[in-house]
């Protein structure tokens, strides 16, 4: 299973948000790029970036701070954040992201990410955010009545990279992932899963991993790496079966 530390940006800033909600947001850190290398030192294998900025006005904010990550370190990095045309993708591809994140535009223009998927085939991941099994989009400030599933599945065949599935009710919370509907979804569609939204120890990768068999492939964590509950180097040796009774002992 891929672990995969987040990287929030707003105002230039490291941030992680409570449930979605931009008022409730806590700085981590002014230095982003720093972020990005010590979780790279720290064994990261990709890097999950959202340019929070960009969700709300449709358009990147922060493409400065990624470019300057993507060239200060060598992990993949996937990014998404105000995506909603081509030349967006082509420029992000173009300075070296591994994988573009499309949210909104899943619902709002779904040529365009059909386009997209056709252009670069599997570099394109389908981020789901949802409330209650109902899609939200616009920075999660606008709730859709079709449910995460439906989405998911219309896009089967497309040559999507993944589906990363956030539940924002856990989101920023840590209070455990929603493993059931994270394995419900990858179960229901043909395109591999990646979780977010609520981790919050190490027990919850374990959980996660008894999902691999029905398609969870790795999940993204924030806020626990930042207040230390959980290690990132702990994570990702539980992830490859490395986990020592030692660590565990520790926790």
């Amino acid at each position: 299973m891929l672990i995969i530390p987040a990287i929030d940006l707003k105002d230039e800033k490291c941030v992680r948000l409570l449930q979605g909600d931009f008022s409730r947001s806590t700085v981590y850190s002014d230095n982003p790029v720093e972020v990005a290398g010590i979780w790279q030192k720290k064994g990261a294998e990709r890097i999950h970036i959202v340019d929070l900025d960009g969700s709300l006005a449709g358009a990147p904010r922060n493409r400065e701070i990624i470019r300057d990550i993507i060239r200060k370190i060598n992990v993949p990095v996937q990014v998404g954040g105000g995506i909603r045309n081509m030349k967006t993708i082509e420029d992000y591809f173009g300075m070296g992201v591994y994988r573009v994140i499309l949210g909104t535009a899943a619902l709002k223009d779904r040529k365009f990410v059909a386009d997209a998927c056709s252009a670069y085939r599997g570099r394109i991941v389908l981020g789901i955010d949802a409330s209650d099994g109902k899609v939200a989009v616009e920075a999660w400030t606008e709730k859709m009545s079709e449910s995460a599933l439906k989405v998911a599945k219309s896009y089967e065949g497309h040559g999507l990279d993944a589906v990363v599935y956030t539940d924002i009710k856990r989101d920023g919370m840590e209070v455990g992932v929603n493993t059931e509907a994270t394995e419900n979804l990858a179960r229901a569609v043909d395109i591999p899963v990646i979780a977010s939204g609520g981790v919050s120890s190490i027990h919850d990768i374990e959980k996660l991993m008894k999902t691999e068999k029905s398609g969870v492939v790795g999940v993204i964590i924030g806020r626990a790496l930042y207040n230390g509950t959980l290690r990132l180097e702990d994570a990702i040796s539980k992830a490859r079966g490395n986990y020592s009774r030692s660590q565990a002992e520790a926790v």
